[in-house]
């Protein structure tokens, strides 16, 4: 509900996003909670990963297995990491192989601001979206010719050359972006990682990747949009000792969109998304891999249609998802599955209360119908202070490893079934935030990890989050506590009443920053508590805190310099057993953007 973002004025409650309901919506106006992160943090972000930059904002965790370019994860109020959906442009981006998103080679570069929504978006979404949605958008032209560039280097190797150029003028407007990124990297594993992968080597990652994005307004109120984005990485991994293990990354995305007014009131828009996750093994010193690509190519169909009523606003979507896997070797038994679905949401206030439901029906060809919805109210107690709650079911599809995998897999498996409640209050005053949330999740057939995966009877996860945010002239402050119970309640299960692995109960987190003059300095501190990395709780990892330091100085029209030290002071920390975390790391970047 409120635009909690680290160093960011407590205004952003009147930003307008569209993740949440698929319309145009006042961040101050919406149930759920909603946190932006806009070009100017992402520009302060050098040497952190694109999961590391999320996990920032209130709510969320994240694990990393060895520095950039590693796989990563994201967990959204305790819940897991296929249970959330990630958007680029509305086009959904992951790997149907996995279920998770593709989180570990994006540029961030390319990308203008985020959206994060916190809470079950299935309803409006369909599957993967229990926990929440993150919505990237890319960089688009504005008015005129306008130009950016970027060099930067760091510890390991780093180093860093960005550079766009993008117009706008007459109804049209386009905006490219290339990037290459490097660093030689650390080693992504120690002496404790459990399953003989340790090889004391450094594991570096590069990336090129580039974005570009059209607009032309062709008639009044009528605007077509298309995007072509593409990333490519080459990746240094452990599985072992005696070969330099090494993977080719590719994600690509492409989607046209063509929208406009009908009639008064009445805005409707086809769109076309394609998206691709490729993770192809070149080298590997385990015996259990092989060599070659897992793909995962999904394309996407919509229309969409908004509906001023005379109380609120109606959405209707229509939607066509085919998901198509590949991999090396033996294939998959069953390779591509397609989902039809169609959704209706509703919003719209009376006086002091504000309504919102949704409801949405998908057909599975492997699974069949589910039919989720959801419900939220609040009411404003005064102008300055709303309390309200929500009520949603929602599912989650298992990925075709866990159905399919030879030898590992079970075809038997069903979708996880979710029910989420939630209390909030908020306060809003000037550039004063103030959010308090209590949430419940309940799911059933929950899906193990690990070899011949199976659906146990269930999860249960109570939360509590907190978080603050302000502004006192030029400085900005914003701060967050979370604590969740994430537990397996399967009975006669050995995991029963044990913590979900890889989840801290307690997490702290605050920013600040502070404009004097041509000079902006910022700092960021989080901090976890203990989790553990396995379901019986028996591999505990510590607690740790990790402090990032930042200046920005103006040191001419048009050109910035950017200092920035990640873990400050140089915290050994681990969020997978085994696999290591950066220690103090320092970079300078030199932008250039005329203004």
């Amino acid at each position: 509900m409120n635009a909690w973002s680290p160093a960011q004025s407590a205004a952003g409650a009147q930003e307008v996003v569209v993740t949440a309901t698929r319309t145009p919506q006042k961040v101050s106006s919406l149930m759920a909670e909603v946190t932006v992160l806009d070009r100017a943090l992402l520009e302060r972000s050098e040497g952190r990963s694109l999961v590391e930059v999320l996990s920032q904002t209130p709510g969320l965790q994240f694990t990393n297995s060895g520095g950039l370019g590693k796989p990563s994860s994201i967990f959204i109020r305790g819940l897991e990491s296929r249970h959330v959906l990630l958007l680029i442009d509305g086009v959904r981006v992951g790997s149907a192989t996995l279920n998770t998103a593709s989180f570990d080679n994006l540029p961030l570069d390319s990308i203008e601001r985020i959206e994060i929504v916190l809470g079950p978006m299935t309803s409006v979404y369909g599957s993967n979206a229990m926990g929440g949605v993150v919505q990237l958008f890319t960089r688009r032209g504005g008015q005129g010719p306008r130009a950016n560039a970027k060099l930067g280097f760091g510890s390991h190797g780093y180093g860093l050359a960005a550079a766009g150029l993008g117009f706008g003028g007459g109804g049209f407007d386009v905006q490219a972006q290339l990037q290459r990124q490097t660093t030689s990297g650390i080693s992504a594993t120690n002496a404790a990682e459990p399953f003989g992968s340790f090889n004391d080597d450094r594991d570096g990652y590069r990336q090129s990747a580039g974005s570009l994005r059209a607009s032309w307004a062709f008639a009044p109120g009528w605007r077509a949009d298309g995007l072509l984005l593409e990333s490519r990485g080459k990746t240094r991994f452990d599985d072992g000792p005696g070969t330099d293990a090494r993977a080719a990354l590719r994600n690509s995305v492409q989607s046209l969109q063509l929208g406009g007014q009908v009639l008064a009131g009445w805005h409707t828009q086809l769109a076309f998304g394609r998206s691709l996750d490729r993770y192809d093994t070149l080298s590997s010193a385990s015996p259990w891999a092989s060599l070659g690509a897992t793909d995962t190519d999904q394309t996407q169909l919509s229309w969409e249609n908004r509906v001023a009523l005379p109380l609120g606003e109606a959405v209707l979507v229509l939607e066509r998802i085919r998901q198509a896997v590949s991999r090396p070797d033996q294939p998959y038994t069953v390779s591509n599955r397609h989902i039809d679905a169609a959704a209706l949401a509703w919003s719209g206030s009376i006086n002091a209360h504000s309504l919102q439901a949704s409801l949405r029906r998908d057909q599975n060809s492997q699974f069949g119908g589910r039919t989720t919805g959801a419900l939220a109210y609040a009411y404003a107690i005064t102008p300055a202070l709303r309390a309200g709650g929500s009520y949603g079911t929602s599912f989650t599809a298992p990925s075709f490893n866990d159905l399919y995998y030879p030898g590992f897999s079970n075809p038997t498996l069903q979708p996880e079934e979710g029910r989420h409640a939630e209390l909030f209050a908020q306060w809003a005053a000037g550039p004063h935030q103030l959010r308090l949330a209590a949430y419940r999740h309940r799911y059933d057939f929950f899906i193990t990890g690990g070899p011949k995966p199976e659906n146990v009877p269930g999860v249960e996860i109570d939360g509590v989050s907190l978080s603050w945010s302000a502004r006192f002239d030029q400085l900005a402050l914003s701060a967050s506590f979370d604590e969740v119970d994430p537990r397996n309640v399967s009975v006669g299960k050995a995991s029963f009443g044990k913590l979900l692995p890889r989840r801290a109960p307690r997490a702290f987190k605050s920013n600040a920053s502070w404009q004097f003059g041509d000079l902006k300095i910022g700092a960021a501190l989080q901090a976890y508590s203990f989790r553990f990395d396995n379901a019986a709780n028996t591999a505990r990892l510590a607690g740790y805190s990790v402090a990032d330091l930042s200046a920005d100085w103006a040191v001419a029209q048009d050109w910035t310099v950017g200092l920035r030290v990640n873990n400050a002071f140089d915290k050994t920390y681990a969020t997978v057993l085994g696999y290591n975390q950066a220690g103090r790391e320092g970079f300078v970047t030199l932008r250039w953007a005329p203004r």
